[in-house]
């Protein structure tokens, strides 16, 4: 009767859900989400309920009149809405500079929901060309300091849920796309900060993050990842730090945007580069569906 982001609803389905509503008639559309989350044993992988998309799947239903939905008790401020740029925080920025072997070792650490996240956003916002934006689905961000200072920044996110030449490289189905595509973290930002002038060093420290994101994911979603992406613009850079780290080159995106309607170009084209974190990664992204 009803899908909502891969999530198919039938008649029986329905009439569970206004059954719940109708027996717990004092109970606000967040406590029934989280009510009906626990009836489906509907969970993401590190165990939390998806109470935020099960909200929207009853909000669809409400909206298309197969279910009646009590009215709001509250109208929360949306988060991502009106949201303020990060402040610009002081740092030394005196230069770092010479041979890479002379300046390590460097600490990788990973920031998400620290005290230091501040740092990284406003860093991010502040010296990166496309300025901070607040990853999507799944996420990690990471500073690489040198003796306490901050010498660059990376974030991790949820995979773009489809990318053709990533798929084709892959070769799964859309079914094993579908659900596999949380084992893929994307990364959304890498800035090294304007005043370190060390020769490999983008390559280096992404030799090092394939080393380390995969477990970090695990503590903190309960699942590895076994395939990293990014996008390069193509106008902007060649992409040379990825192939020194042996990222391979999958081919260009169609530069059209996830929620195309028209299938003509609106935006620059994008080298999507993909680094795999196991030998047997496509077996691990296609058995999900199994």
């Amino acid at each position: 009767m009803f899908t909502y982001r891969g999530k198919h609803v039938s008649s029986e389905d329905v009439a569970f859900i206004q059954t719940l509503i109708d027996q717990n008639p004092h109970d606000s559309r967040r406590r029934l989400s989280v009510k009906l989350c626990q009836a489906w044993n509907w969970r993401q992988a590190n165990g939390a309920v998806r109470d935020m998309i099960c909200r929207g799947l009853m909000l669809g239903l409400h909206r298309a009149g197969y279910i009646r939905l009590p009215d709001k008790k509250s109208h929360p401020k949306n988060p991502f809405v009106d949201r303020k740029k990060p402040a610009k925080v002081k740092i030394d920025q005196s230069p770092i500079n010479g041979r890479l072997s002379q300046i390590m070792p460097f600490k990788y650490e990973q920031v998400r929901r620290t005290p230091a996240e501040q740092l990284f956003n406003s860093l991010i916002e502040h010296y990166h060309y496309l300025g901070y934006c607040h990853p999507v689905g799944e996420q990690l961000k990471y500073i690489v300091y040198w003796q306490k200072r901050p010498i660059a920044c990376l974030s991790w996110s949820s995979a773009p849920r489809h990318i053709g030449c990533r798929d084709r490289f892959i070769g799964w189905s859309a079914k094993e796309r579908k659900k596999g595509i949380h084992l893929i973290a994307y990364n959304c930002r890498f800035l090294i900060l304007p005043w370190v002038k060390l020769s490999c060093l983008a390559s280096h420290i992404l030799a090092n993050m394939a080393k380390i994101v995969s477990k970090d994911w695990l503590s903190i979603y309960s699942h590895r990842i076994y395939f990293l992406e990014t996008f390069v613009d193509k106008q902007r850079f060649a992409g040379t730090c990825y192939k020194a780290a042996n990222w391979l080159y999958l081919g260009d995106t169609t530069g059209r945007g996830k929620n195309d309607q028209t299938h003509k170009q609106n935006r620059s084209i994008k080298a999507v580069w993909g680094y795999a974190l196991s030998k047997n990664f496509r077996a691990k992204l296609c058995e999900a569906d199994k």
